[in-house]
């Protein structure tokens, strides 16, 4: 027993100085990169670096020096670096292997960056999702949606599947569909949704609006109303536009069609 004891107390004198250095090391080296990642994004913003490339700048920094200061942790440990080395470059397939997914993630990541299909502040639609870009990290995307849910994309499969950018041209054209009956004058109609549009101050003059007959249906005679708003604008121009045009059409005498049930009482 007094042997173990002994042995036990060797061991705490021989590694105690390490563990202390080693937790040092691993504190010291924790604020440091705090401070080197934040005083990177600094430089970087007063270069008038793109807030995209800063934050997946910032994080790919973070996550360099983090394994470094794992290296150095170990290596104050009493673990080789030579051996440890060796020991990845032996589990170097398996762990790209078991990756794959992150690997794949990383590299869309880096392609978003390239060739920047979008940047922070962007309203797009991706994955079947529809939101404004919040960050851009290293293996995912963050979206706000509509909702002011929080959307996490993985970059690999965001990178690989179709983007719609709703923000990059500035404008955006506002689709509706009027229906009138077969009664109302065409020309007349036309010229009311017309009025409507250009009396909105948030309808963009140019491109103009446009008001032309799209479909003959079953029931209606279809008016394709074209506004357009800048991206900003765009649910207010959607929303105004569709409660104006009732309100224009009703005063006008102009009927709406819907559908009319017919109750059919029978006689016993």
């Amino acid at each position: 027993m007094d042997t173990y004891i002994d042995k036990i107390k060797h061991l705490i004198v021989e590694y105690s100085p390490r563990i202390i250095t080693a937790l040092v090391i691993l504190i010291v080296g924790l604020i440091v990169i705090g401070f080197v990642v934040k005083t990177s994004k600094k430089l970087m913003q007063k270069r008038g670096v793109d807030i995209s490339l800063q934050q997946f700048l910032g994080s790919l920094i973070g996550w360099g020096l983090k394994a470094l200061l794992f290296v150095s942790v170990i290596s104050q440990l009493g673990v080789a670096t030579t051996s440890f080395a060796a020991i990845l470059g032996a589990a170097g397939l398996a762990i790209g292997l078991a990756l794959q997914g992150s690997l794949s993630n990383f590299a869309g990541g880096a392609l978003i960056m390239i060739f920047k299909p979008f940047k922070i502040g962007d309203l797009i639609e991706a994955q079947g999702i529809v939101g404004v870009v919040k960050e851009i990290q290293i293996f995912t995307t963050q979206l706000n949606t509509p909702e002011n849910k929080l959307a996490i994309i993985p970059n690999g499969t965001l990178s690989n599947g179709n983007i719609l950018n709703y923000t990059a041209e500035g404008t955006l054209r506002v689709n509706l569909t009027i229906g009138v009956s077969y009664d109302a004058d065409i020309k007349k109609t036309k010229e009311i949704l017309l009025k409507v549009l250009t009396d909105n101050p948030k309808v963009l003059k140019d491109p103009a609006p446009s008001v032309n007959v799209s479909e003959l249906a079953d029931s209606s005679v279809n008016f394709a109303v074209r506004p357009w708003a800048t991206t900003n604008d765009y649910w207010d121009v959607y929303f105004s536009t569709t409660e104006n045009v009732k309100l224009a059409l009703d005063k006008a005498g102009i009927e709406i069609p819907y559908p009319h049930s017919v109750e059919i009482h029978k006689e016993g």
